[in-house]
């Protein structure tokens, strides 16, 4: 429950960051966060906002790795997911 809580917080952030960044627009980032959810729900499975945008060519590797520094984390992050 409070490693979701947290993913959910990260996930937050992430998307503040990125639109402030204009890596990505409101609603592009809403897309992938229906994308996320429909994919929790159908499948039970969680892919992380940043790996959905950038499957989508959205946002790119250099891009997530800036928004990831900003808020304290590190491109690990995404790369062990893969």
């Amino acid at each position: 429950m409070k490693e979701e809580i947290e993913t959910q917080h990260l996930e937050k952030r992430f998307g503040v960051i990125a639109i402030e960044s204009g890596y990505v627009t409101p609603k592009e980032f809403v897309d992938a966060l229906k994308i996320q959810v429909m994919e929790d729900i159908e499948k039970g499975q969680h892919r992380l906002i940043g790996r959905i945008l950038l499957e989508q060519g959205i946002i790119t590797l250099e891009q997530i790795d800036k928004v990831l520094g900003k808020i304290g984390k590190g491109m690990p992050l995404l790369r062990e997911s893969a």
